[in-house]
């Protein structure tokens, strides 16, 4: 009975207890959260500090924490992006406090931090998407259907999407790289409207890269993740996340030395991600063809502070000629730490090496009528490499960059990087020439090359968002210092042998050798080349992206570029060659108007862009032309619409420029006193008008189409007489196409068995066009391609035909050089 008792009176204390506590914390705090202009702020949290209680405010501004106990506390007030607002209250028991709060803002600064915030999130949703993805790969999702992603990467500097942006350009994506079973870099750049190569690699450090067209201009694959990362080689796909091509000039973000007047190709790498996977895959075929690629990634601690991958590739493929091969070794290690939620350090690298024989190039005679017009009537043997297997180039490549991120506050965010590219050629650079005055006989010319380029860049960058009264501005504000050497330690060209192109018997034909051309140049008394050069870039840009209206967008950015050559020392004579050493300011302005009809579907877009050269003094023969010459200048106009449909399925752009080289070199004769002078002046120019389409969809699960359209007119308006008002031989066909169509099965037993379809049409190319010489033409091409994948959960099998009809086709700027036949691929991928 008495322990009844207790226990009752324990249970009856205990419930008293609980009713004093309960009714001690039953304290309520309440009230209203309103802008600066009386409006309700709608979504602000308010918060005791150092408390774990809270609330958000709802629509009219209202919020509620329940409860709470007695005491004295600092109620927080606070939105991502803004001042915070604090308070100091006391609550005594049985208490309903109101307490209201009103904010340093307007409603409409509030609603600009919203946007920010919103972006901030999808931003760091980023990386998790790509995890997804990954994890997806493993097991698609049978009912997603993928959306189209087109958006700018490092290549941009800044956060615009594809409908905000003024400025047209091409995404190639890893997946696409993947499907069409690319092992050749400039392959996946055929997935490109209006892009033509034009030149195969040479192995030779001065335009010796694999060459292309844009809207009629020369350019190359310059720039990894934003900074110079040029190659003397070929560029390995094996570490590529995506290809951007920029369309137009685009030295005003970038600089001159990345970029050209037609666009930029800019290369993102892939990076670390937060969990572990990788692949490893195998692929054989056509020409001797065997190619070994791996990929793993995932974190190195345990709370992922600390995320590594690393690339590797081995490629080794014969020629199709009689003679030749090329073999290239990659390893690309990536490291991200992950110092806190505002700082973050990348470090990135490429250690490429690769050996190869020359492509099968024949220059064609410049100084006099060509009697053959077209490749056919050359009647020579196309599948002659005209070299040994032991004359070959080696072009090892380093890359190495530091990207430091570090956000200041909501709005604002500072970016390090230090990036440096050391590239080499050393070997032999072979190569034929229509010397003589018949063209069936072709001149074997060897030289030596030992060569070293640099370049070191530095950059800091500042991105930021801030509004005055009604506008919105996304601000980049960067200064940038490029180092550029180079080292050059050449053996002269020389005349190897002679022989005849059109007799399959020529004796002289096998004779070539590393031991039989070294001993000529041994026996060569001409000038070798030994000298080295340095410049420097210093260069300073802002951009701003100004939102009017949030349909309406401008954009505004300016660069300041000042060019200081140190000169190029003979370190023969060890004199300083004449003019090599100037110094050249040059300004370029850009600037671009959108204008979204349908916001996030549909824009209308027109952009001002410019591009510059830095331009040598020259010595002129008359004392009142100035030697000093001015930058050339390239000025793009152009107007276009992209769409976003089908829940951002389809994308669509469709654009018509027009751009203008002025300030060209030309040679004008001025004659005094019955003497003919040869003076160089700056009036020449070139014009380059045309029209791009493009379209990227994804409208059904599996269904991927990739379709491209290019026309180009250039026209070099005031030149040479020989060449004005003639298409440059640079500029390559008038008109491109490419289409790539592919369809994947996404349930059933099948799931994963797909089949891609793909066509790359080129117009004819006049590879030489002058009064001098008359027209070559190198006639249009067809190329067909399919691919037959299986992906599957762990593993992937797939086969690749290229040139099915094989076609045969030539490329060239003044050359000819005849390209790929039809080939074959296969390839198994192992998922780990």
């Amino acid at each position: 009975m008495k322990a009844t008792s207790r226990f009752l009176t324990l249970i009856f204390l205990l419930t008293c207890m609980h009713v004093l506590l309960y009714a001690q914390e039953d304290v309520i705090i309440q009230g209203k959260v309103t802008t600066a202009d009386g409006k309700p702020a709608e979504g602000i949290t308010v918060e005791l500090f150092s408390k774990n209680k809270a609330d958000t405010t709802n629509q009219l501004g209202e919020y509620k924490i329940s409860g709470v106990k007695p005491g004295n506390y600092i109620v927080r007030v606070f939105y991502a992006g803004l001042q915070p607002v604090e308070k100091v209250i006391t609550i005594y028991e049985g208490e309903i406090i109101v307490s209201d709060f009103t904010l340093p803002v307007s409603e409409e600064i509030l609603n600009e931090a919203k946007k920010v915030k919103v972006a901030k999130e999808v931003n760091e949703a980023k990386e998790e998407r790509a995890v997804k993805e990954v994890k997806e790969e493993k097991a698609p999702d049978e009912k997603k259907v993928k959306p189209v992603i087109k958006e700018n990467g490092p290549g941009a500097k800044m956060p615009l999407n594809n409908l905000e942006n003024p400025q047209v350009y091409t995404i190639i994506p890893k997946d696409l790289i993947k499907e069409q079973v690319i092992t050749d870099f400039s392959n996946a750049l055929s997935n490109t409207p209006g892009l033509y190569k034009i030149q195969v690699n040479r192995g030779i450090n001065s335009g010796g890269a694999s060459i292309y067209t844009i809207r009629g201009f020369r350019t190359e694959a310059s720039a990894i993740d934003g900074v110079p990362g040029k190659t003397n080689g070929e560029l390995d796909p094996a570490n590529v996340e995506r290809i951007e091509v920029l369309k137009g000039p685009s030295a005003t973000l970038f600089g001159s030395p990345l970029t050209s007047y037609g666009g930029m190709i800019n290369i993102v790498t892939k990076k670390p991600i937060d969990s572990l996977h990788g692949e490893i895959s195998y692929t054989t075929g056509s020409f001797n063809l065997h190619r070994i690629t791996a990929d793993v990634y995932g974190p190195a601690n345990k709370d992922k502070s600390v995320l590594f991958r690393l690339n590797a590739a081995y490629q080794n493929q014969q020629s199709f000629l009689d003679a030749g091969f090329r073999k290239s070794l990659l390893i690309a290690p990536a490291v991200e730490f992950r110092a806190s939620e505002r700082f973050r350090i990348n470090l990135n690298a490429e250690f490429y090496s690769a050996e190869a024989t020359n492509n099968a190039v024949i220059f064609l005679n410049n100084s006099r009528q060509l009697k053959a017009r077209i490749p056919d009537s050359l009647k020579f043997d196309w599948k002659r490499s005209y070299t040994n297997n032991d004359l070959t180039m080696k072009t090892p490549t380093v890359n190495v960059r530091a990207v430091v991120n570090y956000q200041l506050s909501d709005n604002w965010t500072l970016q390090t990087i230090i990036s440096n590219n050391i590239r080499k050629s050393n070997g032999y650079y072979q190569y034929q020439s229509m010397s003589k005055p018949t063209e069936d006989s072709l001149t074997r010319n060897v030289a030596l090359y030992n060569t070293t380029n640099s370049a070191l860049d530095i950059q800091q960058n500042i991105n930021g968002y801030f509004t005055t009264g009604a506008l919105r501005h996304r601000v980049l504000i960067g200064v940038d210092y490029l180092l550029v050497k180079e080292n050059n330690n050449n053996s002269p060209a020389i005349v190897f042998d002679y022989i005849n192109g059109q007799m399959s018997n020529d004796k002289n034909y096998p004779k070539i050798s590393r031991y039989l051309v070294d001993q000529k140049l041994v026996a060569s008394t001409a000038s070798a080349i030994r000298n080295n050069t340095q410049a420097s870039v210093y260069s300073a840009y802002v951009a701003d992206v100004l939102n009017v209206t949030d349909n309406l967008l401008a954009l505004l950015s300016v660069r300041v570029d000042r060019f200081s050559s140190k000169g190029t020392m003979n370190r023969i004579t060890n004199t300083k060659v004449a003019n090599s050493e100037y110094n050249q300011t040059a300004f370029s302005p850009k600037f671009g108007l959108v204008y979204q009809v349908i916001k996030s579907k549909v824009s209308l877009f027109t952009n001002y862009l410019n591009g510059f050269a830095n331009v040598a003094p020259v010595t002129q023969p008359l004392p009142d032309y100035s030697g000093a010459l001015k930058p050339q200048q390239a000025k793009q106009l152009e107007g276009g619409v992209k769409l976003s449909l089908v829940d951002n399925r389809l994308h669509i752009t469709a654009s018509y420029y027009n751009s203008k080289v002025e300030n060209m070199n030309r040679t004008e004769v001025v004659v005094r006193d019955s003497v003919n002078h040869n003076v160089i002046v700056q009036d020449g120019t070139q014009t380059s008008k045309g029209f791009e389409a493009e379209l990227v969809a994804n409208l059904t699960n599996g269904l991927h189409i990739t379709a491209g359209f290019g026309h180009n007119n250039s026209k070099l308006t005031k030149s040479a007489k020989s060449i004005e008002g003639r298409r440059p031989v640079s500029a390559g066909p008038a008109n491109l196409a490419n289409v790539w169509v592919s369809y994947a099965l996404s349930k059933g037993k099948l799931k994963g068995l797909g089949l891609g379809l793909g066509m790359n049409y080129a117009d004819e190319n006049l590879t030489a066009n002058s009064t001098t010489t008359g027209v070559f033409t190198l006639p249009s091409y067809t190329l067909l391609h399919a691919t037959l994948f299986y992906d599957a959960r762990w593993f992937g099998l797939g086969i690749k035909i290229d040139n099915i009809t094989d076609e045969q086709y030539f490329i060239g700027q003044g050359v000819l050089s005849a390209q790929m036949p039809r080939s074959f691929m296969a390839n198994v991928t192992i998922k780990l």
